[in-house]
């Protein structure tokens, strides 16, 4: 049987078709668009190409409205291995900056960002990147207030089978979707949400959605909170807790520091002398106080699970909700315990809470970086607007390189930045832009120099997750298009040119180098207890499924259990709820203990006519892949993104279903077609992220036609602790689309000539 993988799931090939493994339960939705996608004609690269105004050496002016010219693999590698010798020697490797976000490929050799990396390394070095845009503010957190890595702790989360068994009142904040679970970093063989959902339900768990949009957790109680304010909730929660006598004070006594202090301001004897009620927060929250008071005692009474979405955390002072939530569950005393306590990220992706055996399998080793230099993630249009200039990260204050060589593979940044149209400005700045890709994005199309790259289709790899019990060999489909190569095959390219082919390619061709990682894998199969085939034999069967795999874990049981033999790496050893290194900080955007901060843009402090934009992810496709295929396109009104919107506020502003709408703000505009939703808080409206961003003027005004909401989004830090995105706090303005519907430019290739 011949396989391949993508990271919304697993495909058995039949002949020139894919279809879903057998026993994947609840296959993606994305995966019906992935073949359509790959072979569109009309977005696709062929060949290399070179940027009209950068060959006139415009300096960059033209770069986000341009033709190209396409060379050949010679004249285009020739081209870009001098520009990297030439920025080099007169700026040196820290004016190198290298992107990419890792979501190109699920195999593991023809992963871009390690084959990008790999390539930058042995050329001298770059400024690379620090988190990401799902979780920053976690990713920054958690150390200090858990002392585990994000990724250390998913590792350790409760298992959601323990959960379905045990916990009686799963509190969740922001949903555990099958829309966001059907993906998986590196590869997924299996859906497995969907299940886990239906048997909590079927087991009549009590689950509460807290959310402004009740599609986020099906068949549960809602509560429609108003976007940015859990933070609000979380606290009235803890202090009904305190106030009734029902925190578990002796466990947070033995697991906790700074308790005392975070309750002090809980009950309004801090320096805002204001204590967090329910009455408090319910004209914040937009609940009833009732309401909060009897789900805090339902808590206290049961087995209690408090679950928060990675979304929830991507806001302003996006630490906040999340610590808040922690310290709820620490109040609660049931962590550590089966099926309780506290979550993040379950459904956010498909792994997270799977009872699966780890095994940390090997990658393409990516070498060392000479240079040190970084940025968090979503501040790259900070760097390119403001080159030297300072911001604080975690504690530091560090200063912004001054970026002459931006080379991107794997990714879109114009499709995960926040404020699009800042992103351009600063995207102009650079000397040269170089991009790997298979397809006309939106970042090819503003690049200098463009290599047409591969799909995984269209070549063979491995898929082997860490938190997957099945490895599978991807047999290639179709022959690549184009003039198009893997990533490897063009690096290995310009490595020959810069004279270091055999550090980078190892004497290796793409079938040796997957014979490496699989002999890579035996070794450490052997070491972990069974023995994987051959590799001829792998190649042919297609598949293999770790034996024994399953395993039940519950988030730190060990440190509850004796919290004095195994202390947490924190500065107390314990779960701290007042942390002292982040005091020492004097951050202003982020206090030392959970802390209501209301949001820079909210619906507390709107006018009339503006709605909070939920800019979740899509349905259809992942992130922005896919958006040229049949599933992401059928979906569309007219061309355009749908945008869901409460049938009462759509009809108190004269915009019918189906229709073309302009939503705006003053960071930017885009059309959308309207959908009546009424699972939908009245005074929001969703648009899902990852249409190809087509930026056009308009009748003299600048609309982004076909759906974008990151045009609308703010970019700016959630804190200057993390640094994280701030995606979910933006208000809007939406009103109908008066004249004719412009054409996309998205849909067809930039203007080539020879």
């Amino acid at each position: 049987m011949k396989y391949t993988a993508a990271h919304w799931g697993a495909y058995e090939i039949d002949d020139k078709n894919l279809r879903p493994i057998a026993d994947d339960p609840s296959p993606s939705r994305i995966g019906k668009g992935w073949q359509s996608a790959a072979r569109d004609q009309n977005s696709r690269i062929r060949q290399p190409a070179i940027r009209a105004g950068w060959l006139e050496r415009d300096g960059g002016k033209n770069r986000c409205n341009d033709k190209y010219v396409e060379v050949s693999w010679e004249k285009a590698v020739s081209l870009a291995a001098r520009e990297v010798q030439r920025i080099r020697e007169n700026h040196g490797n820290g004016s190198i900056f290298g992107g990419s976000y890792g979501w190109s490929s699920a195999g593991r050799f023809h992963h871009a960002q390690s084959q990008l990396r790999r390539f930058l390394n042995m050329a001298g070095g770059f400024v690379g990147t620090r988190e990401t845009y799902s979780h920053a503010a976690a990713e920054v957190l958690f150390p200090h207030v858990l002392g585990l890595s994000n990724r250390a702790f998913q590792d350790e989360m409760t298992s959601l089978p323990l959960v379905a068994d045990h916990c009686e009142l799963l509190l969740v904040f922001g949903g555990i979707s099958s829309r966001t679970a059907q993906i998986a970093s590196a590869g997924t063989s299996k859906h497995e949400v969907p299940s886990w959902l239906k048997t909590l339900q079927d087991r009549r768990v009590q689950l509460v959605n807290v959310s402004p949009k009740k599609s986020d957790l099906e068949e549960s109680e809602w509560l429609s909170i108003r976007p940015g304010t859990d933070t609000a909730l979380l606290l009235a929660l803890i202090f009904v807790l305190v106030e009734t006598g029902k925190a578990d004070e002796d466990f947070l006594a033995r697991c906790t520091s700074g308790w005392d202090a975070f309750k002090s301001y809980v009950m309004g004897h801090g320096k805002d002398g204001q204590p967090k009620t329910p009455e408090w927060a319910a004209s914040i929250c937009d609940l009833p106080a009732i309401q909060i008071r009897t789900l805090a005692m339902e808590l206290a009474s049961k087995k209690s699970m408090v679950a928060m979405s990675w979304g929830i955390q991507r806001g302003d002072h996006g630490e906040q909700p999340l610590w808040a939530g922690l310290a709820l569950a620490c109040a609660l005393g049931q962590i550590g315990k089966a099926g309780t306590g506290f979550a993040f990220g379950y459904g956010s992706t498909s792994p997270v809470g799977r009872p699966t055996r780890h095994i940390s399998w090997p990658s393409v080793s990516q070498g060392n970086n000479p240079v040190s230099d970084y940025i968090p993630v979503a501040r790259i249009a900070d760097m390119l607007l403001n080159p030297g200039g300072s911001y604080q990260y975690n504690g530091e204050d560090r200063t912004y390189p001054d970026i002459k060589l931006v080379w991107w593979a794997g990714g879109n940044p114009f499709h995960h930045h926040q404020d699009l149209n800042r992103l351009e400005t600063g995207w102009a700045k650079p000397e040269t832009i170089i991009v790997n890709d298979h397809s006309w994005t939106a970042t090819a199309r503003r690049a200098d120099i463009v290599f047409p790259a591969s799909t995984p289709l269209e070549r063979e790899d491995i898929m082997i997750n860490r938190r997957d019990s099945t490895l599978l060999f991807m047999s290639q489909l179709f022959e690549p298009f184009g003039q198009s190569k893997s990533d490897f095959e063009i690096f290995s390219l310009l490595a020959k040119e810069l004279g270091f082919e055999e550090e980078f390619a190892e004497g290796r061709d793409q079938d040796n180098w997957l014979r490496k990682i699989w002999t890579d894998c035996q070794r450490l199969a052997t070491s972990e207890g069974f023995e994987l085939p051959s590799f001829e034999a792998f190649r042919d069967n297609g598949r293999f499924d770790v034996p024994n795999s399953e395993t039940r874990r519950i988030a730190l049981e060990t440190f509850v259990a004796d919290p004095e033999t195994h202390p947490l790496k924190t500065e107390s050893g314990k779960i701290t709820l007042f942390n002292k290194t982040i005091k020492g900080m004097a951050l202003p955007d982020c206090p030392p203990h959970p802390s209501w901060l209301e949001p820079c843009e909210s619906l507390l402090s709107a006018e009339n006519d503006e709605l909070h934009l939920i800019s979740g992810q899509p349905d259809t496709r992942l992130h922005s892949q896919n958006d040229r295929g049949s599933e992401a396109l059928a979906d569309k009104i007219e061309g355009r993104e749908p945008a869901y919107i409460h049938s009462e506020t759509a009809r108190a502003r004269g915009l019918e279903n189906g229709s073309i709408v302009r939503i705006f703000n003053e960071r930017g505009s885009c059309l959308a077609g309207l959908r009546y939703c009424n699972d939908i808080r009245p005074d929001c409206v969703s648009l899902a992220t990852g249409a190809w961003f087509d930026p056009q003027i308009v009748n003299g005004i600048a609309i982004e036609v076909h759906g974008n909401p990151n045009v609308l989004t703010k970019d700016q830090g959630c804190s200057n602790l993390s640094q994280g995105n701030m995606a979910h706090t933006a208000l809007v303005r939406i009103e109908a689309w008066q004249g004719a519907l412009p054409a996309l430019t998205i849909d067809k290739p930039p203007i080539l000539s020879t």
